[in-house]
């Protein structure tokens, strides 16, 4: 059950190595791993370049850039990850032994961020993706191949590409929840505060939930 490692970019040349760094030791066991480039103008795909099996070069656009490196991919099973992640250990085992029963799934997730705000926060995000299905795309979405082909993977949209994949998906068995964490940065938690950020959050998923589209609410993410 080998793994295709799916990381879509932009301009994170500060964050990328970190990730690309973790993932050695799974390339050297026969794991593939693929950045996927949206265009970035800083150091980014000299750096994926060395770390990688293939950089692929895509327009802008999770969604878009997930899709096309799930085209390249040669395993028949996709994990995607974001570029500002930190991965623990045995996360490739923990993987495999989901899904030799199970179709897909999602790992808990941990900020960065020493603040405690943030470790209720988590508690919050990784309860409420296994009581409802739904995964972002900050917990490291994995899935089988033949399952994200049948729904046709993520659907082209700028914003909550990971929120409408997780319904889809989700129509056809229940995520896996691992209890593990992966680190992501807090970095946007941070800039733009706390609060303001989980009500950001908060109303983008509910305006969603009524059915305004992907594209209105972009414009109000920062």
């Amino acid at each position: 059950m080998f793994i295709s490692i799916i990381i879509p970019v932009l301009n994170e040349e500060g964050s990328i190595k970190n990730l690309l760094q973790q993932l050695q030791v799974y390339r050297q066991q026969g794991h593939e791993v693929i950045v996927v480039d949206g265009g970035s103008t800083d150091k980014t795909v000299s750096i994926s370049e060395l770390l990688s099996d293939k950089v692929i070069t895509s327009k802008s656009g999770r969604a878009m850039q997930m899709n096309n490196g799930a085209s390249e991919a040669k395993h028949d099973i996709f994990w995607f990850l974001h570029a500002d992640t930190l991965i623990p250990e045995n996360t490739i085992d923990n993987i495999q032994q989901a899904l030799i029963t199970q179709e897909w799934g999602r790992f808990n997730v941990k900020l960065s961020g020493g603040n405690i705000l943030f470790r209720l926060i988590e508690r919050m995000i990784n309860l409420r993706s296994c009581l409802s299905g739904v995964a972002t795309g900050d917990q490291g979405i994995f899935v089988k191949r033949k399952i994200f082909e049948s729904v046709n993977g993520y659907l082209n949209i700028p914003l909550m590409e990971d929120v409408a994949l997780s319904k889809k998906l989700k129509n056809i068995s229940a995520p896996v929840c691992l209890k593990s964490s992966l680190i992501t940065s807090s970095r946007r938690w941070e800039r733009n505060g706390i609060l303001s950020t989980v009500l950001l959050m908060w109303r983008l998923r509910f305006l969603y939930w009524l059915g305004v589209s992907a594209d209105k609410l972009v414009t109000q993410y920062k």
